[in-house]
């Protein structure tokens, strides 16, 4: 069984940092590109980042291009996002998934194409 922990969330002002940790147990880590989601109270579910296998292509949400990092290390089956310039609309619940196929040839932050996801760890940013 495939589970997926998130980790790191919390409260912070505007203009500062966090970084999100992800693990997934139950499958072959480096097989999976993966990416991150996030849901704010009353929207729907929307895409963040995803990344291609360690040190491959990845792709951004407009909103978070040049303030967030999405990258992975294998040997300790984790996925990081390191999160700067936060700013009160990134206020939201955000998720870890995994997929199967190429996450930056076609629907990289597609909700549909993740197959495995975790329950998510809450950002909060202050203004």
């Amino acid at each position: 069984q495939v589970q997926a922990v998130e980790s790191g969330g919390g409260l912070v002002q505007a203009g500062g940092s966090l970084r999100l940790s992800c693990t997934f147990s139950g499958l072959t880590f480096d097989a999976y590109p993966m990416g991150w989601f996030r849901q704010a109270p009353g929207k729907e579910r929307e895409g963040v980042s995803c990344i291609n296998w360690t040190g491959g292509s990845t792709v951004y949400a407009d909103s978070v291009k040049g303030r967030f990092t999405i990258s992975q290390d294998d040997a300790k089956n984790m996925l990081y996002l390191q999160m700067n310039s936060l700013k009160p609309e990134d206020t939201a619940m955000y998720s870890c998934a995994a997929r199967y196929s190429d996450c930056v040839s076609a629907s990289p932050l597609t909700i549909s194409e993740y197959a495995y996801w975790g329950r998510g760890t809450q950002v909060t940013v202050s203004s």
